[in-house]
């Protein structure tokens, strides 16, 4: 009988942390998450037509030769031949920007590398998307625009090749302290824009000169066990984020690797004092992550910079090992921002900051405009959090941004710096939070 009443109650906990109400999975603001976010499945590339291994087309295994020209034959000829997967064998295979078209995939096969080249000049210039605008920038080393149905899977690699774009990085800000992240010419490894039921899978992402993989204006996305790398030393990787979701709305994020020189998971959409308005830019939403590991980086998820509007986020089931910060809102005075609905729950690990918002200023812009954007972040939950941190709460109190509609509940937190401010935040909500083995008294 006690087992029996265990296991119900073990069932009913379970069902409450993830967010279950009557039986059915939900987004924070209520509405029912689709079995769509249930159903994850491999690629299965014998059903995406036929295969096109790049080696039976004049293509050597040759990493000190160039072969853009001749991988990107094989994918027009899949192409014109009614589509097909694109197989890259066993070796080190060096290009520079490739575009898949409709009905084209990609697949690596184990110890597969496709390796981008360490030369801006071998990557396309064109208007593109880079941080929340629409302009004329450097093509990624694979990039897929309009491609319905777009898969990359297999366990082979697509490598950035960045130590050289890196290293040239770092020496222009020696230079120039006030260069932008764009102003040294570098390309992101993945990009995928304007495209629906995109599935990433299984592959392994590193060494990004720039952003790691970038998706704009996709629905039904699916990243699945990817492994995603950026080095924090010996040279730096900057702005090497993993994800950067740009006007993105139902996307799964399952059972990934993370571990880069800035944020894993950032939510984009838009800058500037009109950002709302123009019709470039969106919104984030309907948005899961879960089972996930994060190493090192500078925020595990941050909403921002480049974001005008993110919600419905749940970050579920996920483990820290020594991240910067568990959760970033990033306010910017320049840009209308709406940060609402996230749900955060049943985190464990390290992390240096539990919780960081704070107004973020970098290359601020009001564009002529007298005065600044205030912003929102509202609705916000912690719950099921069991943390080794040294700041629990790194939140400043600002007139740029308003936050209301917080909850902090059920937390086992270690911390060096453990103060919580609850007047910084209207409706501020603590149930069973303890601190350092003592219970955090709600005001």
């Amino acid at each position: 009988m006690k087992s029996t009443i265990f296991i119900i109650t073990m069932l009913f906990v379970s069902l409450t942390s993830l967010n279950v109400v009557n039986g059915q999975d939900r987004f924070p603001d209520g509405t029912p998450v689709s079995g769509w976010f249930k159903k994850v499945e491999p690629t299965r590339i014998a059903s995406l037509g036929k295969l096109y291994r790049i080696t039976d087309f004049g293509i050597g295994q040759d990493s000190t030769v160039l072969q853009t020209e001749k991988i990107q034959a094989v994918i027009d000829k899949a192409y014109e031949a009614g589509g097909g997967v694109i197989v890259i064998p066993k070796g080190i295979f060096l290009s520079g920007s490739l575009f898949f078209k409709p009905k084209t995939h990609l697949h690596l096969e184990e110890g597969a590398v496709l390796k981008g080249s360490d030369d801006i000049s071998h990557f396309e210039l064109l208007m593109t998307r880079m941080e929340g605008q629409t302009v004329k920038y450097f093509a990624a080393l694979v990039n897929a625009d309009k491609v319905d149905g777009f898969t990359v899977s297999g366990k082979g690699t697509l490598d950035g090749n960045g130590l050289r774009y890196w290293k040239a990085f770092w020496l222009r800000r020696g230079f120039n302290p006030n260069c932008t992240n764009m102003d040294e010419m570098r390309p992101r490894v993945l990009y995928v824009s304007n495209s629906k039921d995109v599935q990433i899978s299984g592959i392994r992402l590193k060494n990004s000169p720039f952003w790691t993989s970038h998706y704009y204006r996709c629905e039904n996305l699916k990243l699945i066990d990817l492994h995603i790398t950026a080095p924090e030393k010996p040279v730096k990787a900057p702005s090497s984020d993993a994800v950067d979701l740009d006007a993105c709305h139902n996307v799964l994020i399952k059972n990934c690797y993370m571990s880069v020189n800035d944020d894993a998971i950032a939510l984009k959409g838009g800058k500037g004092p009109q950002a709302d308005k123009d019709p470039n830019n969106g919104k984030n939403y309907n948005i899961i992550i879960e089972d996930c590991t994060f190493g090192f980086c500078h925020s595990t998820l941050t909403c921002g910079s480049e974001s005008i509007h993110s919600y419905n986020v749940i970050y579920r089931n996920n483990t820290l090992d020594g991240a910067k910060r568990m959760l970033q809102l990033k306010m910017r005075p320049d840009t209308p921002q709406e940060y609402e609905n996230i749900l955060i729950e049943n985190v464990k690990g390290t992390a240096d900051i539990m919780l960081f918002i704070r107004p973020w200023t970098q290359f601020f812009d009001l564009k002529g405009e007298k005065d600044i954007k205030l912003s929102y972040a509202r609705n916000i939950i912690l719950r099921n959090i069991e943390l080794d941190c040294n700041v629990l709460f790194d939140v400043s109190n600002s007139n740029q941004y308003k936050l209301s509609n917080f909850t902090f509940e059920n937390m086992t937190i270690k911390a060096k710096r453990p103060n919580i401010n609850q007047d910084y935040i209207e409706n501020f909500t603590l149930k069973n939070v303890v601190v350092n083995g003592k219970k955090v008294a709600q005001k």
